[in-house]
Protein backbone atom coordinates (compact mmCIF):
# COMPACT_ATOMS: atom_id res chain seq x y z
CA UNK A 1 0.00 0.00 0.00
CA UNK A 2 0.89 3.60 -0.70
CA UNK A 3 -0.20 7.09 -0.03
CA UNK A 4 0.31 8.62 -4.09
CA UNK A 5 0.91 10.08 -7.01
CA UNK A 6 1.52 9.65 -10.87
CA UNK A 7 4.76 9.82 -12.72
CA UNK A 8 6.31 8.75 -16.50
CA UNK A 9 5.70 5.39 -17.64
CA UNK A 10 9.38 3.98 -17.04
CA UNK A 11 8.15 1.70 -14.36
CA UNK A 12 5.35 -0.23 -17.09
CA UNK A 13 8.63 -0.49 -19.49
CA UNK A 14 10.62 -2.01 -17.58
CA UNK A 15 7.60 -4.40 -16.23
CA UNK A 16 6.84 -5.24 -19.81
CA UNK A 17 10.60 -5.87 -20.31
CA UNK A 18 10.78 -8.59 -16.72
CA UNK A 19 7.52 -10.20 -18.27
CA UNK A 20 9.19 -10.78 -21.57
CA UNK A 21 12.34 -12.19 -19.97
CA UNK A 22 10.43 -14.69 -18.12
CA UNK A 23 8.75 -15.61 -20.67
CA UNK A 24 4.42 -15.00 -21.22
CA UNK A 25 4.62 -19.16 -21.60
CA UNK A 26 6.10 -19.86 -18.23
CA UNK A 27 3.71 -17.56 -16.15
CA UNK A 28 0.87 -19.00 -14.94
CA UNK A 29 -3.01 -17.86 -16.21
CA UNK A 30 -4.13 -16.37 -12.82
CA UNK A 31 -0.59 -14.70 -12.20
CA UNK A 32 -0.67 -13.05 -15.76
CA UNK A 33 -4.13 -12.11 -15.38
CA UNK A 34 -4.04 -10.12 -12.42
CA UNK A 35 -0.54 -8.70 -13.38
CA UNK A 36 -2.64 -7.49 -16.43
CA UNK A 37 -5.69 -6.61 -14.68
CA UNK A 38 -3.56 -4.31 -13.04
CA UNK A 39 -1.97 -2.45 -15.32
CA UNK A 40 -4.89 -2.03 -17.17
CA UNK A 41 -6.12 -0.15 -14.25
CA UNK A 42 -3.46 2.05 -13.93
CA UNK A 43 -4.07 3.26 -17.38
CA UNK A 44 -7.37 3.23 -17.19
CA UNK A 45 -8.59 3.67 -13.71
CA UNK A 46 -12.02 2.58 -12.54
CA UNK A 47 -12.20 5.37 -10.07
CA UNK A 48 -9.85 8.77 -9.41
CA UNK A 49 -7.40 7.32 -7.14
CA UNK A 50 -8.58 9.67 -4.26
CA UNK A 51 -11.99 7.85 -4.95
CA UNK A 52 -10.15 3.96 -4.52
CA UNK A 53 -8.05 4.56 -1.88
CA UNK A 54 -9.28 3.17 1.44
CA UNK A 55 -9.57 4.77 4.84
CA UNK A 56 -11.41 4.41 8.28
CA UNK A 57 -13.30 8.10 7.39
CA UNK A 58 -14.17 6.82 3.91
CA UNK A 59 -15.36 2.92 4.12
CA UNK A 60 -16.88 2.90 7.53
CA UNK A 61 -17.83 6.51 8.25
CA UNK A 62 -19.39 7.52 4.70
CA UNK A 63 -19.88 4.04 3.93
CA UNK A 64 -17.72 3.36 0.79
CA UNK A 65 -16.82 0.07 0.82
CA UNK A 66 -16.26 -0.61 -2.81
CA UNK A 67 -13.07 1.09 -1.62
CA UNK A 68 -12.51 -2.38 -0.06
CA UNK A 69 -11.95 -3.54 -3.79
CA UNK A 70 -10.78 -0.79 -5.69
CA UNK A 71 -7.94 -0.28 -3.36
CA UNK A 72 -5.75 -2.96 -3.71
CA UNK A 73 -5.73 -2.78 -7.44
CA UNK A 74 -4.99 0.75 -7.80
CA UNK A 75 -1.16 2.13 -7.49
CA UNK A 76 0.06 5.67 -7.07
CA UNK A 77 2.38 5.69 -9.59
CA UNK A 78 4.00 3.56 -12.11
CA UNK A 79 6.91 2.70 -10.01
CA UNK A 80 4.32 1.81 -7.34
CA UNK A 81 2.98 -0.23 -9.67
CA UNK A 82 6.89 -1.90 -11.13
CA UNK A 83 8.11 -3.02 -7.63
CA UNK A 84 4.34 -4.56 -6.94
CA UNK A 85 3.45 -6.62 -10.38
CA UNK A 86 7.30 -7.44 -9.72
CA UNK A 87 7.39 -8.95 -6.53
CA UNK A 88 3.92 -10.41 -7.15
CA UNK A 89 5.52 -12.22 -10.38
CA UNK A 90 7.81 -14.69 -8.64
CA UNK A 91 5.47 -15.10 -5.70
CA UNK A 92 2.76 -15.88 -8.23
CA UNK A 93 4.74 -18.23 -10.18
CA UNK A 94 5.79 -20.23 -7.04
CA UNK A 95 2.01 -20.22 -5.73
CA UNK A 96 -0.08 -20.73 -8.01
CA UNK A 97 1.59 -23.72 -9.13
CA UNK A 98 1.59 -25.12 -5.91
CA UNK A 99 -2.03 -24.19 -5.06
CA UNK A 100 -3.38 -24.52 -8.66
CA UNK A 101 -5.44 -21.95 -10.25
CA UNK A 102 -8.66 -21.93 -8.72
CA UNK A 103 -7.31 -21.86 -5.13
CA UNK A 104 -4.53 -19.54 -6.25
CA UNK A 105 -7.97 -16.90 -7.43
CA UNK A 106 -9.93 -17.93 -4.02
CA UNK A 107 -6.32 -17.13 -1.89
CA UNK A 108 -6.24 -13.78 -3.36
CA UNK A 109 -9.88 -12.66 -3.34
CA UNK A 110 -9.85 -13.43 0.18
CA UNK A 111 -6.42 -12.28 1.12
CA UNK A 112 -7.37 -8.69 -0.69
CA UNK A 113 -10.85 -8.52 1.26
CA UNK A 114 -9.60 -9.23 4.62
CA UNK A 115 -6.24 -7.42 4.10
CA UNK A 116 -8.43 -4.26 3.28
CA UNK A 117 -10.36 -4.86 6.69
CA UNK A 118 -7.58 -5.64 8.91
CA UNK A 119 -6.12 -2.23 7.68
CA UNK A 120 -9.10 -0.74 9.04
CA UNK A 121 -9.24 -2.44 11.86
CA UNK A 122 -5.91 -1.04 13.03
CA UNK A 123 -6.36 2.60 11.67
CA UNK A 124 -9.32 2.64 13.92
CA UNK A 125 -7.23 0.89 16.92
CA UNK A 126 -5.01 3.61 16.65
CA UNK A 127 -7.25 6.59 16.15
CA UNK A 128 -8.91 5.28 19.69
CA UNK A 129 -5.56 4.55 21.03
CA UNK A 130 -3.96 8.45 20.55
CA UNK A 131 -6.87 10.32 19.82
CA UNK A 132 -5.82 11.14 16.38
CA UNK A 133 -8.02 11.79 13.45
CA UNK A 134 -4.95 11.39 10.91
CA UNK A 135 -5.19 7.65 11.33
CA UNK A 136 -8.70 7.60 10.21
CA UNK A 137 -7.98 9.63 7.80
CA UNK A 138 -5.04 7.87 6.26
CA UNK A 139 -6.18 6.32 3.01
CA UNK A 140 -3.91 3.82 1.37
CA UNK A 141 -4.17 2.23 -2.17
CA UNK A 142 -1.66 -0.80 -3.55
CA UNK A 143 -0.83 -4.46 -3.92
CA UNK A 144 1.45 -4.60 -1.40
CA UNK A 145 -0.71 -5.65 1.87
CA UNK A 146 -1.79 -8.57 -0.43
CA UNK A 147 1.97 -9.16 -1.64
CA UNK A 148 3.23 -9.46 2.61
CA UNK A 149 0.46 -11.97 3.49
CA UNK A 150 1.94 -14.07 0.47
CA UNK A 151 5.18 -13.86 1.50
CA UNK A 152 4.14 -14.74 4.56
CA UNK A 153 2.60 -17.80 2.71
CA UNK A 154 5.66 -18.50 0.56
CA UNK A 155 7.77 -18.73 3.48
CA UNK A 156 5.61 -21.05 5.33
CA UNK A 157 6.34 -23.11 2.64
CA UNK A 158 9.51 -23.28 2.76
CA UNK A 159 10.49 -23.44 6.20
CA UNK A 160 14.27 -23.36 6.93
CA UNK A 161 15.16 -20.87 4.22
CA UNK A 162 16.67 -17.79 4.22
CA UNK A 163 16.14 -14.69 2.44
CA UNK A 164 18.17 -11.54 1.34
CA UNK A 165 17.35 -8.00 3.15
CA UNK A 166 19.83 -5.66 2.00
CA UNK A 167 22.21 -7.88 0.97
CA UNK A 168 21.98 -9.60 5.29
CA UNK A 169 20.60 -13.12 5.21
CA UNK A 170 17.41 -13.32 7.30
CA UNK A 171 15.59 -16.29 8.25
CA UNK A 172 12.03 -16.64 6.40
CA UNK A 173 10.52 -16.80 9.63
CA UNK A 174 11.13 -13.43 10.50
CA UNK A 175 11.78 -11.67 6.48
CA UNK A 176 8.67 -10.27 6.50
CA UNK A 177 9.23 -8.13 9.47
CA UNK A 178 12.81 -7.43 8.60
CA UNK A 179 11.14 -5.94 5.15
CA UNK A 180 8.34 -4.54 7.37
CA UNK A 181 10.91 -2.45 8.92
CA UNK A 182 12.81 -1.55 6.42
CA UNK A 183 11.09 -0.46 4.02
CA UNK A 184 9.05 1.89 6.05
CA UNK A 185 12.58 3.33 6.77
CA UNK A 186 13.57 3.63 3.33
CA UNK A 187 10.73 4.59 2.22
CA UNK A 188 8.63 6.64 4.85
CA UNK A 189 5.54 7.45 2.16
CA UNK A 190 4.50 3.34 2.12
CA UNK A 191 1.70 2.42 4.65
CA UNK A 192 3.08 0.85 7.45
CA UNK A 193 -0.01 -0.40 8.84
CA UNK A 194 -1.28 -1.51 5.29
CA UNK A 195 1.91 -3.97 4.94
CA UNK A 196 1.18 -5.38 8.61
CA UNK A 197 -2.26 -5.68 8.21
CA UNK A 198 -0.41 -7.99 5.00
CA UNK A 199 1.41 -10.32 7.12
CA UNK A 200 -1.26 -10.92 10.20
CA UNK A 201 -3.79 -12.07 7.34
CA UNK A 202 -1.02 -14.25 6.34
CA UNK A 203 -0.52 -15.02 9.75
CA UNK A 204 -4.36 -16.35 10.24
CA UNK A 205 -3.74 -18.25 7.37
CA UNK A 206 -0.31 -20.24 7.96
CA UNK A 207 -1.11 -20.15 11.96
CA UNK A 208 -4.68 -19.37 12.84
CA UNK A 209 -7.82 -20.50 11.51
CA UNK A 210 -8.29 -18.68 8.00
CA UNK A 211 -7.36 -21.68 5.90
CA UNK A 212 -9.75 -23.57 7.94
CA UNK A 213 -12.82 -21.13 7.33
CA UNK A 214 -11.99 -21.61 3.64
CA UNK A 215 -11.65 -24.91 3.45
CA UNK A 216 -15.06 -25.49 5.13
CA UNK A 217 -16.49 -22.51 2.49
CA UNK A 218 -14.91 -24.47 -0.18
CA UNK A 219 -16.61 -27.48 1.08
CA UNK A 220 -19.92 -26.33 1.55
CA UNK A 221 -19.97 -24.85 -2.61
CA UNK A 222 -18.59 -28.17 -4.03
CA UNK A 223 -21.12 -30.34 -1.73
CA UNK A 224 -24.13 -28.18 -3.33
CA UNK A 225 -22.29 -29.10 -6.72
CA UNK A 226 -21.53 -25.93 -7.50
CA UNK A 227 -17.89 -26.92 -8.34
CA UNK A 228 -18.08 -30.59 -9.46
CA UNK A 229 -15.89 -31.16 -12.51
CA UNK A 230 -13.87 -34.45 -12.14
CA UNK A 231 -10.61 -32.97 -12.88
CA UNK A 232 -10.63 -30.00 -9.95
CA UNK A 233 -11.96 -30.06 -6.74
CA UNK A 234 -11.48 -28.49 -3.89
CA UNK A 235 -9.68 -30.71 -0.63
CA UNK A 236 -12.06 -31.17 2.38
CA UNK A 237 -9.22 -32.37 4.57
CA UNK A 238 -7.04 -29.72 4.98
CA UNK A 239 -5.47 -29.22 1.54
CA UNK A 240 -4.83 -26.21 0.72
CA UNK A 241 -6.29 -25.88 -2.42
CA UNK A 242 -6.54 -28.65 -5.91
CA UNK A 243 -5.11 -28.46 -9.44
CA UNK A 244 -6.50 -30.33 -12.51
CA UNK A 245 -3.38 -31.80 -12.94
CA UNK A 246 -1.38 -34.64 -11.95
CA UNK A 247 1.46 -32.20 -11.07
CA UNK A 248 3.58 -29.30 -12.68
CA UNK A 249 6.94 -28.40 -13.61
CA UNK A 250 8.51 -25.23 -13.41
CA UNK A 251 12.44 -25.11 -14.61
CA UNK A 252 14.23 -28.03 -12.88
CA UNK A 253 11.33 -28.16 -9.38
CA UNK A 254 8.41 -30.33 -9.63
CA UNK A 255 5.03 -29.19 -7.97
CA UNK A 256 2.88 -32.01 -6.24
CA UNK A 257 -0.82 -30.84 -7.00
CA UNK A 258 -2.25 -29.90 -3.32
CA UNK A 259 -4.86 -31.91 -2.69
CA UNK A 260 -5.50 -35.37 -0.99
CA UNK A 261 -7.99 -38.31 -2.39
CA UNK A 262 -9.63 -41.19 -0.80
CA UNK A 263 -7.46 -43.11 -1.70
CA UNK A 264 -4.41 -41.47 -0.20
CA UNK A 265 -6.06 -40.12 2.78
CA UNK A 266 -5.53 -43.34 5.25
CA UNK A 267 -1.86 -43.54 4.49
CA UNK A 268 -1.57 -39.70 5.02
CA UNK A 269 -3.29 -38.25 8.04
CA UNK A 270 -5.01 -35.90 5.16
CA UNK A 271 -2.20 -34.17 4.32
CA UNK A 272 -0.58 -34.03 1.16
CA UNK A 273 2.89 -35.69 0.38
CA UNK A 274 4.75 -32.65 -0.41
CA UNK A 275 2.98 -31.47 3.06
CA UNK A 276 4.08 -34.76 5.06
CA UNK A 277 7.56 -33.68 3.63
CA UNK A 278 7.54 -30.09 4.87
CA UNK A 279 6.20 -30.98 8.17
CA UNK A 280 9.01 -33.51 8.77
CA UNK A 281 10.95 -30.97 8.00
CA UNK A 282 9.69 -28.26 9.88
CA UNK A 283 10.10 -30.88 12.91
CA UNK A 284 13.54 -31.22 12.63
CA UNK A 285 14.01 -27.77 12.75
CA UNK A 286 12.10 -27.06 15.73
CA UNK A 287 13.33 -29.80 17.43
CA UNK A 288 10.27 -31.48 18.29
CA UNK A 289 8.89 -34.51 17.90
CA UNK A 290 5.62 -35.79 15.58
CA UNK A 291 3.29 -32.62 15.46
CA UNK A 292 -0.25 -33.31 14.65
CA UNK A 293 -1.22 -31.07 11.35
CA UNK A 294 -5.14 -29.42 10.84
CA UNK A 295 -5.81 -31.79 13.78
CA UNK A 296 -5.34 -34.89 11.99
CA UNK A 297 -3.15 -37.87 13.17
CA UNK A 298 0.65 -37.89 12.23
CA UNK A 299 0.87 -39.45 8.82
CA UNK A 300 2.08 -42.82 8.30
CA UNK A 301 5.74 -42.66 8.44
CA UNK A 302 6.37 -39.05 9.56
CA UNK A 303 9.51 -40.44 11.87
CA UNK A 304 11.53 -41.88 9.01
CA UNK A 305 14.55 -40.47 7.36
CA UNK A 306 13.58 -37.86 4.28
CA UNK A 307 15.15 -40.44 1.79
CA UNK A 308 13.13 -43.35 3.32
CA UNK A 309 9.64 -41.20 3.68
CA UNK A 310 10.58 -40.44 -0.16
CA UNK A 311 11.30 -44.23 -1.42
CA UNK A 312 8.44 -44.86 0.65
CA UNK A 313 5.81 -42.56 -1.36
CA UNK A 314 7.26 -43.49 -4.34
CA UNK A 315 5.97 -47.18 -3.95
CA UNK A 316 2.78 -45.92 -2.35
CA UNK A 317 2.27 -44.31 -5.80
CA UNK A 318 2.88 -47.42 -7.65
CA UNK A 319 0.63 -49.56 -5.74
CA UNK A 320 -1.94 -47.10 -6.40
CA UNK A 321 -1.20 -47.24 -10.06
CA UNK A 322 -1.01 -51.09 -10.17
CA UNK A 323 -4.45 -51.11 -8.03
Amino acid sequence: MHRRQRGSHLGLLLLASQLFQVGLDNIPPVTLAVLGLNVYLYLFPAAPLMQACVSVQQAYWFKDWRRLLLSPLHHADDWHLYFNMASFLWKGIKLEQRLGGPWFVYLLSVFSLLTGLVYLGLEALLTELTQDQSYSMACAVGFSGVLFALKVLSNHYHPGGVTYVMGFPVSNRYASWAELVLIHIMSPGTSFIGHLAGILVGLLYTAGPLKAVMNKCAGFVTSNGYNSGPSAYYGSSGSSGYSGTRGRYSGNHQYAPDYTTNNTAPYTGGLTEEEQIEAAIRNSLNDRGQTNQRGAAPPHGLHLSEEARAEEIRQRRLRRFDS
